[in-house]
């Protein structure tokens, strides 16, 4: 299923008792951001402000704040279907016979007949404002936490492109509203867009940027998802719509965005020009500091008629960006797994903010195998911001921190089985000593093989569980007696 825009997602999860309107005028200094919180520790519904104070136009918020909304959002019934529609289009099977090469070449149309198309006209654009019209204050931009420095337009689709290379880039980054006109951009030093200021800072020039709000729900999911920088997003995200994206030509830039999106912003980055940006209440659960970011200076602010304006609160988890976080891991497991072949399955908690913890399964072949596996996932994309990994023998549940913690506390002896390094890290960690690196450390939870210097008697000693046959036994008899 294929979202139309944001409104149809929205009028199904009202339809099925999802979706709670707020009627009465709440404040977007933290008034929303409590609510919010309560809400999403509940694991309540979504939620849309009718009444947001100062602002314009209504805020959805809480639309992907369970797994089961998550997965609803990207039109499937579990989050694992599309990693397990990526895994079979990823089976490195040679084709055999014709209906084979049939079935292969189908898979290779599959990947690449969803690029984004263009449209002359557009929603997005039914009312424009320029210069001095600009308003930033009509968004019900919204202040989180206490010591934020300001109000944060969240959860903005950031367009650029290379200044050389032409290759567009979608992200997802927070945007502080400076004023009437500007707004603040936080390029992180490891994110694409960053390396197109970057370019365009080097040869003088400015860089066009657009900021999409409200978008259907599979494209805002996309421009959050971890992809490299080769790969099109919207191309990414057609695949999960399994319908082409509908992007417009900018009105004052030469970039493209969603036809569909509730809130266009289009402007220019200029070289050499910085403001303090922060503090901020981030996904890690601290504020981070005030750092100097480029600023976008807004030339045109474009929306659909009686638009809805849709933003996140980020914090300590749980929030909304939970699930989003979870669908990443399902969505990527083929992928991983193509690069590290003997993962059988991974788990990053939410706890861990989705990048400070790695909990990972192995089909265990040789002595050292589970480092090996640390060193590999300390080299792959994103993952190489993992500051802990902890590595399990495939029999384990890695999604079960129960089970996992009795085989971490348990089947590790730390003189042999504890890795410790040093490698890049977020941004945002607030607890390496220098920034952007700092320490890390591989567990491996795995059964020890002699050939690794186990040297007890008897091996590796066999666990506790109970046989087959007297658990079928004992059920049988507990429904006859109706316990």
């Amino acid at each position: 299923m294929a979202w139309a825009d944001l409104r149809a997602f929205i009028a199904d999860l009202e339809r099925r008792g999802e979706l709670r309107r707020v009627t009465v005028p709440v404040d977007p200094k933290l008034e929303v951001s409590e609510i919010v919180n309560r809400v999403v520790r509940q694991r309540g519904p979504a939620l849309l402000f009718e009444n947001p104070r100062g602002a314009d136009m209504p805020l959805a918020i809480n639309l992907f704040g369970t797994e089961a909304r998550m997965a609803r959002a990207l039109g499937v019934d579990r989050l694992d279907e599309v990693g397990d529609r990526i895994a079979q289009m990823l089976r490195p099977e040679l084709p055999v016979g014709l209906s084979g090469l049939r079935e292969a070449l189908g898979k290779a149309a599959r990947l690449t007949s969803m690029p984004p198309k263009k449209v002359r006209t557009a929603p997005c654009q039914e009312v424009v404002y320029t210069g001095d019209d600009v308003d930033l204050y009509r968004l019900p931009a919204i202040q989180s936490w206490p010591q934020d420095g300001g109000a944060f337009l969240n959860l903005g689709l950031t367009h650029t492109r290379h200044p050389e290379t032409g290759v567009r880039n979608l992200g997802m980054y927070r945007l502080q509203r400076h004023d009437s006109r500007t707004v603040g951009m936080h390029w992180q030093i490891h994110k694409d867009s960053t390396t197109h200021y970057a370019v365009a800072e080097r040869r003088g020039e400015r860089l066009p940027v657009a900021i999409a709000f409200g978008t259907d729900p599979v494209v805002t999911y996309a421009a959050s998802a971890p992809l490299p920088a080769d790969i099109d997003e919207y191309l990414f995200a057609g695949f999960l719509r399994g319908e082409r994206v509908e992007l417009v030509d900018c009105l004052t830039v030469p970039l493209q965005v969603p036809a569909n999106s509730q809130i266009v912003l289009e402007g220019w980055v200029e070289p050499g020009v910085r403001r303090p940006e922060g503090p901020f209440g981030d996904h890690t659960g601290f504020y981070t500091p005030v750092e100097p970011f480029p600023v976008l200076h807004v030339e045109a602010m474009t929306m659909q008629r009686d638009p809805i304006y849709q933003t996140i609160v980020v914090g300590r988890p749980p929030q909304e960006d939970g699930p989003m976080g979870k669908a990443t891991e399902r969505i990527f497991l083929p992928l991983v797994k193509m690069m590290i072949p003997e993962i059988v399955d991974y788990d990053l908690p939410e706890a861990g903010v989705f990048h400070n913890c790695v909990i990972v399964s192995i089909e265990k072949r040789y002595p050292k195998h589970a480092q090996k596996v640390m060193h590999a996932i300390w080299g792959a994309g994103l993952l190489s911001l993992s500051k802990l990994i902890i590595v399990v023998d495939a029999d384990c549940d890695v999604h079960d921190y129960a089970e996992v913690a009795w085989r971490a506390f348990g089947n590790v002896d730390y003189a042999h089985d504890l890795l410790v390094t040093q490698g890049p890290v977020d941004h945002l960690d607030h607890a390496s000593y220098e920034q952007f690196y700092g320490g890390k450390a591989g567990i491996d939870a795995t059964r020890k093989l002699p050939t690794e210097g186990y040297r007890r008697e008897g091996g590796w000693p066999r666990e506790c569980v109970m046989d087959a046959a007297t658990r079928e036994l004992v059920t049988a008899r507990w429904k006859e007696y109706g316990l």
